[in-house]
């Protein structure tokens, strides 16, 4: 069983998405206004907002502390930063260790509701992994590489468009996030035509898989399973000692690939985690 702790895993994956949204300084333009991020820090918590983002989907916090359970307290700082951005929903990220027996109150009073469920994914990097079993070959005619900063546009265009994020600004700030020290981006190539994409994210001893996706037509293909054991291989070569990653949840009758293939690659179920979500009422 992989041990990784589990208040560096979920700290690493809220530094990879701060560091990411970080870069709407780096926006040229008017745009880094438009985009409207801010983060807040409340003891080792961060919080985002990226208000350009109308899914939501980037205004979160995490890595809240390890060793007592989430209290009231913090959660009411995040949801007051939320409001003072003039937000109308946020997300907060916390293990199911952290929270508290009394939870559902605590979850009501401060208008929490349970949503989507993500596995958290975890993989030693110092142990013997043995070789993947069943992971889908590469096709002939693609290849894996390092994304090279003239590649950034493109390679931002695939990631955000595929995940429904394809704002003009929001594909910006995806771009400017290529060649910083602690990331590694890769792509596959299809001739010289980037098909998919993936980001990891170098936190000291642990990274975080960041941003897998995949065009639809270039599905199937082995393109994210060949991305999985590049990026991989970027962090054992940075010194990581751990590997992080997080997915979707399966549930009857709805398999998720991705879960499949980090499975297949070496990493192992931490536990699942539900993304408890803050709605300001109308």
């Amino acid at each position: 069983m992989t041990i990784v702790p589990f208040g560096l895993a979920e700290r690493t994956e809220i530094e990879a998405y701060g560091d990411f949204a970080a870069g709407a300084a780096d926006v040229p333009g008017s745009a880094a206004e438009r985009l409207g991020a801010a983060a807040l820090r409340t003891g080792p918590a961060l919080a985002l907002c990226v208000r350009e983002d109308r899914s939501g989907f980037f205004n979160r916090a995490g890595g809240f502390a390890d060793d007592v359970p989430v209290g009231a307290d913090v959660l009411t700082h995040v949801r007051d930063f939320y409001r003072e951005q003039g937000l109308r929903q946020g997300s907060m990220m916390i293990a199911p260790t952290l929270l508290s027996e009394d939870w559902p109150v605590v979850a009501k009073r401060l208008g929490l509701t349970a949503g989507s469920s993500f596995v958290k994914l975890g993989w030693d990097l110092a142990a013997e992994t043995p070789a993947p079993d069943g992971l889908p070959p590469l096709d002939a005619g693609l290849r894996v590489g390092l994304v090279e900063p003239r590649q950034a546009k493109e390679w931002a265009t695939v990631m955000m468009t595929t995940f429904g994020f394809g704002a003009p600004d929001m594909i910006e700030l995806a771009a400017s996030c290529v060649g910083r020290p602690d990331w590694r981006q890769y792509a596959v190539y299809d001739s010289e035509r980037i098909v998919a994409v993936g980001s990891v994210y170098l936190n000291g001893d642990c990274a975080d898989m960041f941003g897998g996706a995949t065009l639809p037509e270039a599905r199937g293909r082995g393109a994210q399973s060949a991305l999985l054991l590049a990026r991989a291989a970027a962090a054992r070569e940075a010194g990581c000692r751990w590997l992080v990653a997080e997915t979707g949840a399966e549930r009857e009758g709805k398999r998720n690939t991705s879960l499949r293939n980090m499975l297949r690659t070496g990493f192992e179920p931490l536990y699942e985690r539900v993304t408890w979500v803050w709605r300001e009422e109308a």
